[in-house]
């Protein structure tokens, strides 16, 4: 299943957040600041493992989340109190 929603970020801008069930449960998340639906798909699907290939992006506003992908770190959600808000379907 794949889910995307619109976010406002705490800097005012707003990005798009995707989330990913696969079919056996692995859940992957992906953004975009761009607002770039696709980007933000293939992000989730690949950290759900549903995507080989890790989608290389080029950061926009300098946020933590856009950091962390480019060094292949871990993304810190909860640096944006609007993510913890948001509703994903069952």
């Amino acid at each position: 299943m794949i889910h995307t929603q619109s976010m406002r970020l705490q800097s005012g801008h707003e990005a798009l957040v995707t989330r990913v069930v696969a079919p056996d449960g692995r859940i992957g998340l992906g953004f975009s600041f761009d607002l770039d639906a696709t980007q933000a798909r293939h992000m989730a699907m690949h950290e759900a493992g549903l995507r080989a290939e890790r989608p290389r992006i080029a950061p926009v506003l300098g946020h933590p989340w856009e950091t962390a992908w480019v060094a292949n770190q871990p993304i810190a959600w909860e640096l944006e109190p609007g993510f913890s808000r948001l509703e994903w379907l069952p």
